[in-house]
């Protein structure tokens, strides 16, 4: 092994270059500072290069072959409709993934970012060593951005291999199985359970809960699971997976329900129960930086750590595991290394599920304004009265505001249905910025589109509908 005999110095250095930290490193160098960012695997991160984008690019695959099967109801007729999934692989590596990460990198490069290759480890609260093969060198920083970001979790008797996958492996199967069985209904093994189905696949969902996508309001769920049945997709909730038997060319996967034990025989396994903070293997614990209970760093509003020269970000920090979130966070952190007056406020934190019926949520609920004692009032608008939606075809679902019963107070808001996940960035607006419904009802959306719901569902909120 090649070692550095002395610690060279760095200004700012961020650690990870995923969705949090490669903002991180440009909103810093930006700021005037000097940036380095230390990556052990690939520019992007999970998010970019096995985890948001990739995903996207197969559901977006699923959807087109769905049309080009099911597309006759508006006089089109397809002779024969085949599906390359190696061609599909290639495209959505090399045309998607690749293109946004050396897009990314030129970012890095464009700003002046310094990229170190290798793996970080704390050795000191200012000092960490980064190895890369044979290769070590030890650095000492003024600041660093921690944005380490998760790892799927490995539940017992399920083992990831050749046929028992997380998410990156489900995502790089070089062919369409038959038949998938995906363990967790949350947002990954939901999304990708409807890409699969639309691909072709025989899917089951085992999910251990009441119901799948627990985040969001039962009925925005219904319409899922309405869709997946529609669909063929089989869920079996409060279902609790026991171990996956390998019979060499397929599994066996054996299931309880109660008591009652059940098997399912599938070609492979998805197992997405969950994401683990990556904070175990940098030795924070040697750079003064404090964990909780779940392995997660303990940060103030600024994103900084027990050790004041250390900020964290992302998925290693408390609330949801979203891009979004880190993106937002490294760009807090930066500012603050900076002494700039920046916090980090929660208040519109939009959430997406891209399943075939999309769902996004942002700001409080109707169920969490009844908690908190809020007196609100619930427009909900439905998309069978959007002249959008009919040309689409895409009827089933709605637009939700919540609003604050005295003043009108945009304080929530829910989309289920097409276009959801980039409808709720208005309504994210409204909520960040404390509009009153008055506000959007008196703005002027273009026709026809699915973003006009929202003024619908202010007008509703008014007692002044015009199209229901």
């Amino acid at each position: 092994m090649v070692v550095g005999d002395f610690a060279l110095e760095l200004d700012t250095v961020v650690i990870g270059s995923g969705p949090g930290g490669y903002v991180a490193a440009i909103r810093a160098a930006q700021l005037g500072q000097k940036v380095a960012i230390v990556e052990r695997d690939t520019i992007g991160g999970v998010c970019l290069n096995v985890g948001c984008i990739p995903s996207k690019a197969l559901i977006n695959v699923g959807h087109k072959y769905q049309d080009a099967l099911n597309s006759q109801a508006f006089g089109l007729e397809t002779k024969e409709v085949t599906l390359d999934f190696a061609k599909t692989q290639e495209w959505k590596d090399t045309q998607v993934v690749n293109n946004l990460t050396t897009g990314v990198g030129m970012l890095l490069k464009k700003n002046k970012v310094e990229i170190i290759k290798g793996s970080a480890f704390f050795n000191d609260k200012n000092q960490f060593r980064v190895i890369d093969g044979d290769n070590a060198q030890s650095y000492s920083f003024n600041n660093a951005i921690l944005a380490t970001g998760s790892r799927p979790i490995e539940i017992k008797g399920f083992k990831f291999g050749k046929r028992v996958l997380d998410s990156t492996g489900a995502l790089a199967l070089k062919e369409v199985p038959k038949k998938l069985v995906v363990i967790g209904g949350g947002y990954i093994g939901s999304e990708l359970a409807n890409a699969y189905s639309n691909l072709g696949s025989e899917v089951t969902i085992l999910e251990a809960q009441d119901d799948i996508l627990m985040g969001f309001d039962k009925d925005m769920i219904a319409l899922v699971r309405k869709d997946f049945e529609d669909k063929g997709i089989k869920v079996i909730t409060n279902a609790f997976a026991q171990k996956a038997t390998d019979n060499k060319d397929s599994l066996t996967v054996t299931y309880k329900v109660g008591d009652k034990e059940e098997t399912l025989d599938t070609d492979y396994v998805l197992v997405s129960v969950g994401r683990k903070a990556n904070t175990d293997d940098l030795g924070l614990h040697l750079a003064n930086v404090d964990l909780d209970e779940r392995g997660l760093v303990k940060v103030d509003k600024q994103g900084r750590t027990s050790n004041k020269n250390i900020y964290a970000i992302g998925d290693i920090t408390p609330g949801a595991a979203l891009a979004h979130k880190a993106s937002y966070e490294g760009k807090i952190a930066a500012a603050a290394i900076s002494k700039e007056n920046a916090e980090i406020d929660y208040v519109a934190m939009p959430a997406v599920c891209f399943t075939d019926v999309e769902l996004a949520t942002v700001g409080i609920t109707e169920a969490e304004a009844k908690e908190q004692g809020l007196s609100v009032k619930v427009a909900k608008f439905p998309f069978a009265a959007s002249g959008r939606a009919l040309a689409l075809s895409a009827t089933e679902g709605f637009t939700r505001l919540i609003t604050d019963k005295e003043t009108g107070t945009i304080l929530g808001g829910q989309v289920a249905g097409v276009s959801a996940g980039e409808v709720i960035a208005e309504i994210a607006l409204a909520v960040e910025a404390r509009m009153n419904i008055e506000d959007i009802a008196l703005t002027i959306h273009s026709h026809p589109t699915m973003a006009e719901t929202i003024m619908d569902a202010a007008e509703l909120a008014q007692g002044m509908p015009i199209h229901i």
